[in-house]
């Protein structure tokens, strides 16, 4: 992902709840890959770029309130 989607990502994962750093793998590279990452650490972090979108995808296939009409069925 570039930076635009990672900021995307990094936005849903705070809406929804969820922890994670997004960053780029190569720090001296912010125009390359972008990941996300459990820990802001760069020595330490361990990327969990895939477990997060996972998620991400399962959360938004679960649905919720939508916008529209209610039209009531005729008798």
């Amino acid at each position: 992902m570039d930076e635009n989607e990672a900021q995307q990502v990094a936005n849903t994962l705070r809406r929804l709840g969820i922890r994670g750093i997004v960053s780029p793998e190569d720090l001296d590279n912010p125009n390359g890959r972008w990941r996300v990452y459990d820990s802001a650490d760069a020595t330490t972090r361990r990327d969990i770029t895939d477990e997060a979108l996972t998620v991400i995808a399962g959360r938004s296939q679960q649905g919720g309130p939508a916008r529209g009409f209610v039209v009531p069925q005729s008798r």
